[in-house]
C-alpha cells in the first residue's frame, strides 16, 4: 500500500536470506561470515546512512561481510512472502510487526532474541517496542515509530474563527460545520487509496472502545460489538456532513492532485495523516511552512479509550530464525543511541530510545515525538496488526462507510466474517 511506500522514507530495514537464513549462497570460507541484508531505503538521507553503518560494523567486526540489497516496497513484500513461503527466512528483515511478524513467528521463521536484547530493551521506549512483543518474547528491535495525527493548516481555523484545535470529537464535528460555513474545504482524503480512511474508524474505535477491546478482536474475531458500532456511526456521522475535497472519492494520496497535495496548497484545513505528512507535502505542493500544525485525534466523550493513546506504526528489525549470532549483534548496533540518533537528527526518523527526543529538529515533529514518548498506550496500524485479509477488510469497509454504500451494521459484520474466516 502507498502508506508504506511513504514509509519507506521513516526508516524500514529488511532482509535477505543469509549465510544462516537457509540462504543458497556458496559455501563460507572457515570464520567468514556473510549477513544479506536487504533495505526499503531507497531515497537519501537513509540510504547513505545505512551503507555507512554496515562498513563500520564491519571495521568492527572483520570476518562479518554485510551484503546488502536494496529493494523498493511492494518488491519487497513480495519476495519476503516467497522466501517464507518456502520455508526460509532471511538473516534481517524489515517487519512491522503486528499479525503479519506473528504469522512469521507461528512459522518458525524468526528467532526469539529477547535473552539476546535483554540488556537494551530498557532503553527503548514501550511504544516502539510494542509491535515486536509477541506473547511477552521479544522477536526484533524498532528502527522507526510514529503516530498518526491531524495537520492542519493555522491560518484556515483562524478564518474559521477556530481559536484552538479540537480536543473532543464533538468539538471537532463542530470545527469542521464552522470550516464549512466560512467556504473552506475541511478535511483532505485519499479516498482511492482506502487506507487513510482506515485511520478514522481505526481511532474512534480506540477512543470509544479501549484498546483492550481491539486486542480482544483479534482473538474473538468479533466486530459486531456495540462499540464498534458506535465508531461506525461515527465516522458515518463525519461523512455525513460532507467535509471532504470534491472527488476525493477518486483522490491517491500523494499525487499533484491528492490529498497531501489539496492540504499542503491551502485547498483543505487537515488531514489524518501519520508523521511523514509534512515531507510529503513539500514535495507534492507548495507546502505551508510555519503555518502548519499538528494536534492528537481528539478524545469521545463517555469512551474507554484516553486521549494519550496513539496509533500509528514504524520499522523494525527481525532475526531469522537460523542466522548467526552476528545477526543480532547488527540489530544492537543498528540500535544503538549513537547510531540510531544520527538518523533522527537527519529527519529520516522518529525517536524510538528514552531521552532521543532532543534529536529531533523540526517543530510539528519534535511535538509528535513528545507526544509519543509520554504515550499511555500504543495501536499499530490495523492493517498490520492483523492477519493481512482482515487489515484489508477493515480498509474496504470503512472505504464503502464513507461512500455511503455500506452501513455501519454492515461493516462490522463483513470484518466479522473475514475474521472467523481467518482465525
Amino acid at each position: 500500500m502507498k502508506r508504506s511506500l511513504v514509509l519507506i522514507a521513516t526508516a524500514v530495514l529488511v532482509a535477505g536470506c543469509g549465510a544462516g537464513g537457509g540462504s543458497e549462497n556458496s559455501p563460507q570460507q572457515p570464520g567468514k561470515i556473510t549477513l544479506e541484508w536487504w533495505h526499503l531505503s531507497t531515497s537519501e538521507p537513509l540510504k547513505s546512512l545505512w551503507a555507512q553503518r554496515a562498513k563500520e560494523f564491519e571495521a568492527k567486526n572483520p570476518n562479518v561481510t554485510i551484503k546488502a540489497t536494496v529493494l523498493e516496497n511492494d518488491a519487497y513484500k513480495a519476495k519476503l512472502t516467497t522466501i517464507t513461503q518456502s520455508g526460509k527466512a532471511p538473516d534481517l528483515f524489515a517487519t512491522w510487526g503486528g499479525g503479519v511478524l506473528k504469522q512469521q513467528i507461528d512459522a518458525g521463521l524468526v528467532k526469539d532474541i529477547s535473552a539476546d536484547v535483554a540488556d537494551v530493551l530498557p532503553t527503548f521506549t514501550p511504544a516502539a517496542l510494542s509491535a515486536y512483543t509477541v506473547d511477552g518474547k521479544t522477536y526484533g528491535l524498532p528502527t522507526d515509530i510514529g503516530m498518526v495525527g491531524f495537520w492542519y493548516n493555522k491560518k484556515l481555523f483562524e478564518k474559521a474563527g477556530i481559536a484552538e484545535p479540537p480536543t473532543t470529537w464533538s468539538a471537532f464535528l463542530e470545527d469542521v460545520k464552522k470550516l464549512k460555513a466560512a467556504g473552506l474545504t475541511p478535511i483532505a482524503l485519499a479516498g482511492k487509496e482506502k487506507w487513510p480512511g482506515h485511520y478514522y474508524w481505526a481511532y474512534l474505535a480506540m477512543r470509544i472502545a479501549g484498546l483492550p477491546a481491539l486486542q480482544q478482536a483479534a482473538t474473538d474475531h468479533d466486530f459486531t460489538k456495540p462499540d464498534f458500532l458506535a465508531a461506525s456511526r461515527q465516522v458515518k456521522a463525519l461523512a455525513d456532513l460532507q467535509p471532504f475535497q470534491k472527488g476525493f472519492l477518486g483522490a491517491a494520496y500523494s499525487t499533484p492532485d491528492g490529498q497531501s497535495a489539496t492540504v499542503s496548497n491551502g485547498k483543505a484545513a487537515m488531514e489524518l495523516m501519520g508523521q511523514w505528512a509534512p515531507s510529503v507535502q513539500k514535495d507534492s505542493g507548495k507546502g505551508l511552512g510555519d503555518d502548519l500544525g499538528f494536534f492528537p485525534f481528539p478524545a469521545v466523550e463517555g469512551g474507554k479509550g484516553a486521549a494519550t493513546e496513539a496509533f500509528g506504526g514504524g520499522g523494525g528489525l527481525a532475526v531469522g530464525a537460523n542466522a548467526p549470532k552476528e545477526a543480532v549483534d547488527f540489530v544492537k548496533f543498528m540500535t544503538e543511541m549513537g547510531n540510531h540518533s544520527k538518523a533522527v537528527e537527519s529527519g529520516g526518523v522518529l525517536p524510538v530510545l528514552k531521552g532521543e527526543e532532543g534529536a529531533v529538529k523540526d517543530p510539528s515533529l519534535k511535538q509528535v515525538a513528545s507526544m509519543l514518548a509520554t504515550a499511555s498506550g500504543y495501536q499499530l496500524y490495523l492493517d498490520q496488526a492483523y492477519p493481512p485479509a482482515v487489515g484489508q477488510q477493515v480498509n474496504d469497509s470503512v472505504a464503502e462507510l464513507i461512500a455511503g454504500t455500506k452501513t455501519p451494521e454492515e461493516v462490522g459484520q463483513d470484518i466479522t466474517e473475514v475474521a472467523k474466516s481467518e482465525g
